[in-house]
């Protein structure tokens, strides 16, 4: 079985309005130009799910009106600040928020990934957010010998698209993550998974001994696209660094409607209004 290769436009198409998309933290790979295609294309009331945060990349998609519902630990710029799009949605009431913690977030795809019901957890009890989501339910432990030891059930999480960045494929649509490892978990859960990647080489990446373990198998992968560069101005590790300039620029911009706006014309995320 292998997956479609396409171009990013035409990958970015197979992500619907009101589809529930999962995305890594940055340091996993930020699927920037996917991210770039949803916003061109007015993509809405996506669920988004971050793994267990997202940075730039969700807080670009939540201002530009494609997110009603943010299921995550936080959306954050990391070294750079407070996402400004995102805590501007949040205290306007333009998002729903659904709180979790990254160990919640992480137990919940394992759950989907086994093809479980729940998943059980320990270290959320006592803390305010259970009272945030009903939806998990506390249980005595079945197994105590004796009553008292409580446990939380998580709902497992399956996702309709885990949407990734990753250094390379081949075009069977095995997909290398390196050491990454929450990709796999994330394509796993998911019902399928959408990557770009720096580059698509010949040969079976499920042959490679060196790289097998650490590739998506094309099992899981709906499409593949070609986006060299494509997780600026995040860092890709092994290909290019953070965008230092562009990320503090993001920032600064951020803080206004006006200033977000255009940001998003200069990074190629909206057509330019003529005059």
């Amino acid at each position: 079985m292998s997956a479609d290769i396409l171009n990013v436009e035409t990958l970015a198409s197979r992500i619907p309005d009101g589809a529930t998309l999962a995305i890594a933290r940055d340091q996993g790979g930020a699927p920037m130009t996917t991210i770039r295609a949803l916003i061109r294309r007015g993509a809405r009331d996506l669920h988004l799910i971050g793994v267990p945060v997202v940075g730039i990349g969700g807080d670009m998609l939540i201002g530009a009106g494609c997110v009603r519902t943010y299921e995550g630990a936080g959306v954050t710029l990391g070294e750079y600040g407070a996402a400004p799009r995102f805590v501007e949605a949040v205290r306007e009431g333009r998002i729903a928020l659904k709180d979790s913690t990254c160990p919640a977030i992480h137990a919940a795809l394992q759950a989907g990934e086994k093809g479980l019901p729940f998943m059980p957890l320990r270290g959320i009890l006592g803390t305010d957010i259970l009272r945030h989501r009903p939806e998990w339910k506390t249980i005595d432990n079945p197994f105590a010998a004796s009553g008292g030891d409580p446990i939380v059930l998580l709902p497992a999480l399956r996702p309709d698209i885990a949407l990734i960045h990753a250094a390379k494929a081949d075009r069977l649509g095995n997909v290398w993550i390196g050491r990454d490892r929450e990709l796999m978990t994330m394509a796993h859960a998911a019902k399928t998974t959408l990557a770009t990647v720096e580059e698509i080489v010949d040969g079976n990446l499920m042959e490679d001994e060196l790289r097998a373990a650490a590739t998506i198998p094309a099992l899981y992968v709906g499409a593949v696209a070609e986006a060299k560069g494509g997780s600026l101005p995040i860092a890709m590790p092994g290909h290019y660094g953070d965008d230092d300039a562009l990320l503090r620029d993001y920032v600064q911009a951020a803080k206004s409607r006006g200033g977000f706006e255009d940001f998003l014309v200069r990074f190629g995320a909206r057509d330019r209004v003529a005059a």
